[in-house]
């Protein structure tokens, strides 16, 4: 579904019915600090949804204040999926999340219920709905060809090299990802087509559910405000004694999930590395800078309907009735 709400086709994601059902699955989406969770709970006590987390650190116990984890009495409210599922020394990759999110939507569509996945890690969120692109197996000679290219002319050299052969994928990475730009080189060399036509071929064909995808837009200014805040108020609930008791329990503050903005930065105070005011700053203009960072990747995808966060209850919730209540249609 793509566009605003005002201009997006009421059918555009439709429940399949009979032996090539696809399961109608909301997403909520947006920077940190927009609002999700909240807007999250509105909308699924409103429609009878259960929500499926799609925030990297809220699946580890133990990561509570730092990730703003839905509360308790937040979570007997509605029911919550993939919170508290792993220790934070066993990591989590996408395709185990895409595993266990797709186990947890069977489960609630099983049950009768509406689904929402909620959370702002884009690449968890894209890869769910449009599975894993594997490509042809690393070639190690041609690897070896373009690191040597790299560290003789430079990252940007071969960023360069890729625009020339495929500019949209070249608009997706950045110059100094040299893995990823090493990769769509790759692909290209070894198929002859570029990366992002496999992608896109992909997507097509792998989409496994009926999306709507629901985005909070909030003003810069007042996004970053509230970015500052939350920060204050997760020192005032606890934050450097949760932190502490990570540190005390053997995690290492230097490895995922850890060592994500405002864990490692109060580590950092915590092993005596820099002042708590130092700290403080330091998370809070790396959380604005991951804002900034999720709002361009969200920004890329057509599929996302932005509603502005004052009117977001309403409007989402409205959005998602209509997505769920339409009468189904079959597959071509």
């Amino acid at each position: 579904m793509k566009g605003s709400l005002a201009t997006a086709e009421p059918g555009a994601a439709r429940e399949r019915a009979g032996a090539g059902a696809r399961l109608r699955v909301g997403f909520i989406v947006g920077p940190t600090g927009s609002g999700k969770t909240a807007l999250a709970l509105d909308v699924a006590e409103r429609i009878g949804a259960e929500i499926v987390n799609a925030d990297s650190r809220q699946l580890y116990r133990g990561m509570d204040i730092g990730t703003a984890k839905p509360s308790p009495e937040e979570r007997r409210r509605v029911r919550h999926h993939l919170i508290d599922v792993r220790s934070p020394d066993e990591p989590v990759d996408v395709a185990a999340f895409v595993a266990m999110a797709r186990e947890a939507i069977a489960d609630i569509a099983g049950r009768g219920r509406r689904i929402l996945v909620v959370g702002g890690s884009g690449l968890y969120l894209r890869v769910l709905r449009e599975g894993i692109f594997s490509g042809p197996p690393a070639s190690p000679e041609l690897r070896r060809e373009l690191k040597a290219l790299a560290a003789e002319r430079g990252i940007g050299f071969l960023h360069d090299r890729l625009a020339e052969v495929d500019a949209v994928a070249a608009s997706r990475i950045q110059r100094n990802d040299l893995y990823r730009i090493t990769r769509a080189l790759e692909v290209y060399r070894l198929t002859g087509v570029p990366i992002s036509v496999h992608q896109e071929r992909h997507r097509f064909a792998a989409g496994e559910y009926e999306t709507l995808t629901v985005g909070i837009d909030v003003e810069r200014k007042r996004l970053y405000e509230a970015i500052e805040r939350r920060f204050d108020a997760m020192l005032e609930a606890g934050l450097v004694d949760e932190v502490r008791a990570l540190l005390a329990r053997g995690y290492n503050p230097d490895r995922p999930p850890l060592s994500t903005i405002g864990y490692r930065e109060v580590a950092a105070f915590v092993r005596g590395e820099m002042e708590l005011q130092e700290a403080v700053e330091a998370a809070k203009r790396e959380s604005r800078r991951l804002a900034k960072r999720q709002l361009t990747w969200f920004r890329r995808e057509p599929e996302v309907v932005w509603v502005e966060d004052k009117q977001a209850r309403e409007r989402a919730a409205c959005a998602f009735e209509e997505f769920f209540a339409a009468p189904s249609m079959e597959r071509n």
